[in-house]
């Protein structure tokens, strides 16, 4: 319930070290995964993931609608 999954990422721009910065300022993340299109990051406990969810869900980031 930790694991945030962040899809419509535009990962030929946007890399880990992109997405570590944007999600951090949630919580502690003791993990992030970049794949193509998608990424997780993982937080120490679900309240950090929830907030993440809540603020960016809808934010544009490199020109997609996460």
């Amino acid at each position: 319930n930790s694991r945030v999954f962040i899809g419509n990422l535009n990962t030929l721009v946007v890399k880990k070290s992109d997405v570590e910065a944007i999600f951090a300022k949630y919580g502690k993340i003791v993990g992030c995964s970049v794949h193509k299109g998608f990424a997780f990051v993982q937080y120490v406990n679900e309240r950090n993931a929830r907030a993440a969810v809540a603020g960016e869900d809808g934010r544009m980031i490199a020109g997609q609608v996460l």
